[in-house]
């Protein structure tokens, strides 16, 4: 770190300042640092050369003996001036300094003849022009305004109110002018006070309301509301925005004139000047706008800062200011240019240099400017060099390995190699500004590193600097390669059997898919080997019918995604139509009347049924009170007796399967053990018919008798179909005649006969 005392700053620089013609001016500058120190001034950005009428002395500051604001060449001494200091660390600049010429015009608003009742409002203006801004006094009758006076009024922009008009109020008024350059008076005006005070009525009427302002902090605004009326109106004034005006610094002069002292941002706003009538909602407004700037200050200066070879340099500087100034960056007093490695980031607010090499060691210098006013800060750039530093790493390859990864090599530098600590890769996408570079370390036995993660076809630089304790090698010589396209990934595929001939590909476009210029669609017969397609699909289409198919068969259909670098993996989905002609089958057309007849019936089926299990419970109770060992057979299916026929259960066991989601049936088969077989998609797909021997048993499970789900009917269970056989004695059951004993065979009903 530098000590305040050994940086190159000024401690006084030369401000704004208003000059009188042919009087001697003098710009102020004093700089503090490590000696010798250099100072010379310019105006306009040109540089002063002494002369008679224009010097340095000997603290800095500038000596102009006659300033004049037009010499006899065309010049003028009006400009902007600014100092400049150097050492052998640097060059720096003061802030400008705006002088300009102090003058006066003539005026070009003078009092008018007013002619008012007693007891109304007189106003007179006169208005002029000059630098400094004049200072304007009222005469009358050639002697000065008595300002104890409360019914008189001065405001600064000169104007001069009289309210509650008298007799002895009448006279001669004029103006006078007054600043360092000059002093100018006014035409007179005569002001006639007539008749006695009227009791008339007269509407609230705003004669002159407030001027829209524009004025710098610390200043004072008066915002000008003057009403008349019969009776006198009630002046009030409010923010048009709703906010408080507040107490602080708020005057009232006059009868209604707003003044503001000590402006603040804060204060920038249209005020509202209302004249109401008393008693009464009768009002009349006025409105103007005032602007307050403030000139630009730093928030956070730069600060100076030392870096080895090879690093980052960041300098910050945060200026406010209203209108929020404008950010400049000096290079040893010469505008900063950016580069490759120099960038301005937040507004100019960052400065960013990259890979910082000897040449960049300067002072630099922030500049924050807006209309309000100027100012400037400055920090220095020290970069560190050790002797001795490894030269830069050699032969820098770097290879494409995949769409993600490349792999970087190099050779160890040709000097100064034995202190070396390790290497960092830098990698940074071609494309992308210096800043988003990142950094991979590598010890110093590795001359490879494998770069991951990378995206593909994308253009990469790389370059490799050894390092040591003491510092960073140069970087080596910048290599650019770029990754490998990638082929898109797996689409996700849906089936959907649209009718006997016919299915319905759906797939979903999604970002995981990557690039894709579209779809390649294939399908086949399981049994074949050669496929049909493919059918070309455009990158937006999401869904395709194949038609013409067979029935009979099962289908397997394949869809992939595809760029230019070729085709992406493929998603498989097989698909078998039989379901949906077997439910054809199943489902015959329906009769209208017939089932409106089943409705009919249908709830005092379910009654019934109801019944009927409530007294299986009941039987079931009384036989385990009694140790009897029965067996209570279950109830025949009366889906056969309440629905329309159905085919043979050997008929309705063959169902299609569709494998994307939709319905899946099962088929268990129990062997002599009692384990389950486990069946692969394919034997699924080809079931087997029921084995003869359930075929020929008089006695079927609970599951091999129920329908699939999406066909289940209501069914209910006659009171005939329910019978309880007892088991026989064990010597009959030895008996081969005995082996199958059946119940005798109830009187089926069919569900239409209710």
């Amino acid at each position: 770190d530098f000590g305040r005392s050994s940086e190159l700053a000024f401690v006084v620089e030369p401000s704004d300042d208003i000059a009188v013609q042919e009087q001697p001016l003098i710009l102020y500058c004093q700089v503090e640092g490590i000696q010798p120190i250099t100072i010379t001034w310019r105006k306009n950005g040109v540089m002063i050369v002494d002369s008679e009428n224009a010097f340095m002395l000997a603290n800095g500051s500038l000596y102009v003996s006659r300033f004049q604001r037009v010499r006899g060449d065309g010049s003028s001494d009006e400009g902007e001036y600014d100092c400049m200091a150097q050492n052998h660390y640097g060059l720096l600049v003061s802030r400008k300094a705006k002088i300009q010429a102090a003058t006066m015009s003539d005026f070009h608003i003078h009092p008018q003849n007013a002619v008012v009742e007693e007891g109304g409002v007189a106003r007179f203006q006169c208005q002029i022009h000059g630098l400094p801004e004049p200072v304007i006094l009222w005469h009358k009758n050639s002697m000065p305004v008595n300002t104890d006076n409360e019914r008189y009024t001065l405001l600064p922009k000169g104007v001069l109110q009289i309210t509650g008009l008298r007799a002895e109020d009448s006279g001669i008024f004029h103006c006078v002018a007054t600043n360092i350059a000059n002093v100018k008076f006014s035409r007179e005006a005569r002001l006639t006070v007539s008749g006695s005070h009227s009791t008339v009525y007269k509407d609230p009427m705003i004669l002159v309301g407030p001027e829209n302002l524009t004025l710098t902090v610390h200043q004072t605004a008066v915002l000008e509301c003057i009403a008349t009326g019969n009776p006198r109106p009630i002046v009030s004034w409010s923010r048009l925005d709703g906010r408080p005006i507040g107490v602080e610094g708020i005057q009232v002069l006059g009868t209604g004139n707003l003044m503001i002292s000590d402006l603040t941002v804060q204060h920038s706003g249209i005020y509202v000047c209302a004249a109401n009538k008393p008693g009464t909602r009768v009002r009349r407004t006025a409105q103007g706008s005032l602007v307050v700037q403030a000139p630009a200050e730093f928030v956070q200066h730069p600060q100076s800062i030392s870096r080895p070879v090879g690093t980052t340099a960041i300098f910050t500087c945060v200026a406010q200011g209203e209108p929020p100034p404008q950010i400049t960056w000096l290079r040893n007093g010469q505008i900063l240019e950016t580069s490759d490695h120099i960038k301005l980031k937040n507004n100019n607010s960052t400065l960013s240099i990259y890979g910082i090499n000897q040449a960049d060691e300067a002072i630099y210098q922030c500049l924050a400017e807006n209309s309000a006013g100027s100012t400037q800060a400055s920090a220095r750039l020290t970069v560190l060099w050790a002797d001795g530093l490894p030269s830069p790493p050699q032969s820098v390859r770097a290879e494409t390995v995949s769409a993600t990864t490349i792999q970087v090599s190099w050779e160890k530098p040709l000097q100064n190699t034995k202190e070396i600590i390790g290497y960092v890769l830098h990698i940074r996408k071609a494309a992308d500004p210096v800043e988003m570079e990142y950094q991979e370390a590598v010890s110093k036995s590795t001359f490879q590193q494998l770069v991951t993660d990378l995206e593909p076809s994308t253009s990469y630089s790389f370059y490799i600097k050894a390092y040591t304790s003491r510092g960073a090698s140069k970087a080596s010589e910048v290599t650019v390669v770029s990754t490998l396209g990638e082929v898109p990934a797996m689409p996700s595929l849906f089936i959907k059997v649209i009718n006997s001939t016919t299915v319905q590909a759906t797939w979903e476009p999604s970002i995981k898919l990557g690039q894709h210029e579209g779809f390649k669609l294939y399908y086949r017969k399981v049994h074949l080997s050669q496929y049909t397609g493919p059918v070309l699909l455009a990158s937006n289409i999401t869904a395709y019918n194949i038609t013409h198919l067979d029935a009979s068969v099962v289908y397997e259909v394949k869809l992939l995604a595809y760029n230019q670098h070729g085709d992406g993996n493929s998603t498989v989905r097989f698909v078998s139509l039989r379901e949906t002609v077997e439910r054809t089958v199943l489902n015959p057309p329906c009769d209208c009347m017939k089932d409106e007849q089943n409705n009919k019936t249908s709830t005092t089926g379910i009654i019934i049924g109801i019944h009927i299990g409530v007294t299986c419970i009941i039987f079931c109770i009384l036989f385990l009170m009694f140790g009897y060992r029965g067996r209570l057979l279950m109830c025949k299916n009366v889906q056969e007796q309440l629905s329309t026929p159905q085919i043979p259960r050997s008929q309705r066991s063959a169902t299609g399967l569709v494998l994307n989601g939709a319905t899946r049936r099962d088929r268990d088969d129990r062997d002599l053990n009692g384990k389950q077989l486990d069946m692969n998609e394919l034997e699924r797909l080809f079931p087997a018919s029921p084995s003869q021997e359930q075929q020929e048993k008089g006695i079927t499970s609970a599951h091999s008798l129920s329908a699939p789900h999406d066909e289940t009917q209501i069914s209910t269970l006659p009171q005939d179909e329910f019978s309880i056989i007892e088991e026989q004695p064990d010597p009959l059951s030895q008996n081969p005649h005995a082996s199958s004993p059946a119940a005798p065979a109830p009187n089926h009903s069919s569900a239409n006969e209710g």
